[in-house]
């Protein structure tokens, strides 16, 4: 059913307190890897991967908190999102939004693999006429 003025601001806040938590849980991992850099280990690049993610989310954080803080400006978020789609930290996503972000990356990951396919197809053809 359709929810409530009151049910849709109480959702949004535990959206935006669980991204909070999620980021800052990313940035403790971090530090603890930053540390282990600086002690001379080598991260896998499974760390080094995420400890770039949650950087990247440090900064992206600085102009969404703009839009927590200054009163109703959360009314312009959605614009802004719109013209801006990577602004928003990782941890603030949606499930929606990520699967929408992987059904266009495996999209092009297919038409890249059709392309390569029509490519190597059409090089046999002109090997084979060449050396037949």
């Amino acid at each position: 059913g359709k929810k409530s003025l009151r049910q849709k601001f109480v959702d949004e806040l535990k959206h935006y307190h669980k991204g909070f938590h999620l980021l800052w849980t990313d940035t403790k991992v971090a530090a603890r890897m930053v540390w282990r850099l600086l002690h001379g280990q080598v991260l896998t690049r499974r760390e080094r991967r995420r400890l770039l993610r949650t950087c990247a989310d440090l900064f992206r954080l600085v102009p969404f908190l703009v839009f927590v803080i200054v009163p109703f400006m959360e009314l312009l978020l959605p614009v802004f999102l719109k013209l801006f789609p990577q602004m928003l930290p990782s941890t603030f996503e949606t499930e929606s939004k990520k699967e929408e972000k992987l059904k266009k990356k495996l999209n092009a990951r297919l038409e890249l693999a059709k392309f390569l396919r029509e490519t190597i197809a059409e090089m046999a053809k002109r090997n084979k006429a060449d050396t037949g």
